[in-house]
């Protein structure tokens, strides 16, 4: 992964990252390719309507080892 989410003003979480995104406060999205397209298809259309950088993660493990973070992850952003 380019950037390390630990050490990032990140969050972390579909919650989180929507309400960050009504906020305009994302700068980039994390979405875990294996999560649940339910939980991820809102965020994703969202980004592109925002002209916000997707990038896709392999795993929701993978995701949330690079955010730092004992638990899966669908989706994280960077904050701006």
């Amino acid at each position: 992964m380019t950037v390390d989410l630990k050490k990032s003003n990140r969050i972390v979480g579909a919650k989180q990252v929507k309400r960050a995104l009504k906020a305009s406060k994302v700068n980039k999205v994390y979405v875990a390719r294996d999560a649940d397209k339910r939980v991820t298809s809102e965020i994703v259309e969202q980004c592109k309507e925002m002209h916000i950088p997707l990038i896709y993660v392999e795993t929701m493990k993978e995701l949330g080892n690079a955010c730092g973070i004992d638990i899966n992850a669908a989706v994280a952003a960077l904050l701006i």
